[in-house]
């Protein structure tokens, strides 16, 4: 039954259709029937997937002009706006957790738990979800996502909007003989603390299952309303939209970072611009909140399959890429036995384990390139933590989006069968190892370091900071400001330079009366004085940093050259009604082996490589300030490799 009311613009009448469906129950199948006559099983599986298209509505309600949206296209926008929002939270979470960790003193467990609690709640829901949501209506799947997403996101403004004024001193100074470190730790307000671990933790959470419809579900959908080699264009670019919004989190969050000490002698208090700091905090999450909420209705009115699946879906059994006929036409149901057996039938098929356990190591290349490589760049290459983090930035996003669209166009132009995808698949890892291979020579010296690699001209031993030049200083490993002098010799700060007096001007900082810099050339300040030393590492007087970029940014490449091959490859083995199944088991496999203990890898790498731990405060464990360069290097490409 339909009926058709409201009018357009200038009086032109406007469709709207209400449907009531009085024979739909009747249509609707839990399961097809087991018999040997395939062409009978294929036109029944073609008359199910008719009665499941339809058109765009919402509800029972369908307005004609929105049917020039059902399309794949559309869809694709709509979903690929939800995937940059949820990009954006990852990068805010990162950086905040990260911020959170430095000025917070947060123990290293908790942020441990923070890194790892989203991966381990998709983790343990994602065969679940891609079992039972594949049976169901994908859109509507997607839009519970989207709800999820926002309200993720409040959850991590939460401790920012909720926190009361409250006023941060603190006092440093870093010259000899006044390295007095009074009221260091920071007094953060009533309870953040434990508001901000315990709301992340459960906003977290939210995401991580918000993220399985999306990432198994969607990938589906996608699937069902393409063409057979035309699947792998429409994944890349969702995967690159994640990695967009990534990086645009990460914009929004470095921009938030604004708290900084000034290292003078006076007591600093910075309230107003540490509210300042925590109201843009969670305007950034409402933001993302936003714009995935936008995404409901829109993603709501799609229907089940689209108009013209069908006849794609007839394509894709008529001609298919793999021979999976003991398994096609089994009928599991729903109970727990079912779902059992199902994971059990696709565990058993070694190409599958193969493409989900690749997979899983991409990943782990991923993560330990987004860990480790500004880390990595700033000190083999002598460069601020700011400009090596923007570095990597521009290396690992761009690197990643373009390898994975690339990827999923090369197989859709070429129209690779399954086994050609997987030819692919090993060339562009063999290229991605080879690649790792050459950046091993791509490094530099280490820079001459007081107490590391020089001994205070024969004064001091290595590994020790502390000489006769600086022992009346009292100098503290806790604070962290390395200093060039003139001599080209790097210090750990300038107390242990033995420096008496500074001078800030607009933009640098210069030092005086350093009794450790005996040597080098004078160099005169904006109003004429010889200073000793200067607020800045020494440079590394080496030029291979835009090979080494080079380099990475291939490795990258040809790296996620494979993401995209590997998701059409697992989709094409697997039977029709095994592929939600498949991507789930396959999604689980990579965050076992790959994205939950990427982080501690990346942790034992950084400890293993480190050359000199400074002392803690505030309860806080050593950290690493100094690291060797030739260890760093073999494990970046160990890691990767």
């Amino acid at each position: 039954m339909a009926l058709s009311l409201g009018w357009g613009h200038s009086g032109a009448p406007l469709s709207v259709t209400v449907r009531v469906d009085l024979h739909s129950e009747q249509r609707e199948t839990k399961g097809l029937p087991k018999t040997k006559a395939s062409g009978c099983i294929f036109k029944m599986q073609k008359e199910n997937d008719e009665n499941k298209e339809g058109p765009c509505s919402l509800g029972c309600i369908v307005i004609s002009f929105c049917q020039r949206c059902n399309n794949v296209h559309c869809f694709m926008i709509f979903y690929c706006i939800l995937l940059v929002s949820q990009g954006i939270i990852f990068g805010l979470v990162n950086l905040s957790i990260d911020h959170f960790e430095k000025d917070y003193n947060q123990k290293t467990s908790e942020t441990l738990a923070l890194s790892l609690t989203y991966d381990v709640s998709s983790c343990l829901l994602a065969v679940f979800i891609s079992y039972y949501g594949g049976r169901g209506n994908i859109p509507k799947w997607i839009a519970i996502s989207s709800i999820l997403i926002g309200m993720g996101a409040i959850l991590f403004s939460y401790p920012y909007f909720t926190v009361r004024n409250y006023q941060l001193k603190r006092e440093i100074e870093d010259i000899c003989q006044a390295s007095k470190f009074t009221n260091i730790c920071q007094e953060g307000p009533p309870l953040f603390h434990s508001k901000y671990t315990t709301f992340f933790i459960f906003g977290l959470i939210v995401q991580g299952i918000a993220g399985l419809p999306l990432y198994i579900l969607g990938k589906i959908y996608i699937d069902d309303n393409t063409d057979k080699y035309s699947s792998g264009i429409y994944l890349g670019f969702g995967e690159a939209s994640t990695m967009t919004g990534f990086a645009l989190g990460t914009a929004l969050g470095a921009l938030q970072i604004q708290i900084t000490v000034n290292r003078t002698l006076k007591n600093v208090s910075i309230r107003s611009r540490n509210m300042l700091w925590m109201w843009n905090w969670w305007i950034a999450f409402f933001l993302a909140a936003f714009i995935a909420w936008s995404t409901l209705i829109p993603l709501s009115c799609f229907p089940q399959n689209m108009s013209g699946s069908t006849k794609k879906k007839a394509e894709k059994r008529k001609h298919p890429d793999w021979n999976y006929s003991n398994v096609e036409h089994q009928d599991y149901g729903t109970n727990i036995k079912d779902l059992i057996a199902s994971i059990l039938l696709m565990i058993k098929q070694p190409v599958f384990m193969c493409l989900a356990l690749s997979r899983a190591a991409e990943y782990l290349l991923v993560i330990g390139v987004a860990e480790f490589l500004p880390k990595y760049i700033e000190n083999q290459y002598e460069l601020s933590h700011k400009v090596a983090s923007i570095l990597a930035g521009v290396v690992l996003l761009p690197g990643g989006s373009i390898g994975q669209i690339l990827g999923g166009v090369i197989i859709s132009k070429l129209k690779l069968t399954c086994k050609a995808i997987m030819r692919f698949v090993i060339v562009t890892s063999i290229v991605t190892l080879i690649l790792l291979v050459f950046i091993i020579f791509i490094r530099c010296e280490p820079v001459h370091f007081a107490g590391i690699t020089e001994n205070y001209e024969g004064t001091g031993q290595l590994g020790n900071l502390t000489a006769p030049c600086n022992a009346q200083c009292e100098c503290s490993t806790s604070y962290y400001s390395p200093i060039c002098g003139r001599d080209d010799i790097e210090y750990f700060s300038p107390c242990f330079a033995g420096c008496k007096i500074s001078k800030a001007f607009e933009l640098q900082k210069f030092y005086y009366n350093c009794s450790c810099v005996t040597k080098g050339l004078l160099s005169q300040d904006e109003e004429g004085d010889f200073s000793d030393a200067e607020l800045r590492k020494c440079d590394s007087n080496c030029y291979k940093l835009p090979l080494f970029i080079a380099f990475i940014f291939a490795t990258i490449v040809f790296a996620s050259f494979s993401s995209m091959p590997i998701i059409v490859a697992i989709l094409r083995i697997a039977a029709e009604k095994q592929r939600p199944l498949a991507l789930g088991i396959a999604f689980m496999i990579m965050r076992i082996f790959g994205t939950i203990p990427g982080p501690l890898l990346i942790k034992k790498a950084g400890e293993m490589s480190c050359a000199f731990y400074g002392t803690g405060i505030c309860e806080r464990p050593r950290i690493c300030h100094l690291y060797n360069k030739t260890k760093m290097v073999n494990l970046l490409v160990g890691i990767c490799k």
